[in-house]
């Protein structure tokens, strides 16, 4: 038996609002609603990754001088 017009209305309401509340979940996640969402996660992660790295360098540099003193130190006799 054919689907009347008010069965498809009803099935096409369905989808549409299964749609809907996918895209509220996916936009809770993304903005946080209260609590940090992807966003401000992300942002933290790049954040601290940018810290790290400054870091990172700031000890390698120190090692480099801490070396070349070492070096210039017995290279002068002391």
């Amino acid at each position: 038996m054919p689907a009347t017009r008010d069965q498809h209305d009803r099935l096409g309401q369905d989808v549409l609002r299964d749609i809907y509340t996918k895209l509220e979940r996916l936009d809770v996640a993304l903005r946080g609603n209260g609590k940090p969402g992807v966003q401000v996660r992300l942002d933290r992660l790049e954040t601290a990754q940018a810290t790290r790295s400054r870091l990172l360098w700031i000890i390698a540099g120190s090692l480099v001088v801490l070396v070349v003193n070492a070096v210039w130190a017995r290279l002068a006799g002391g």
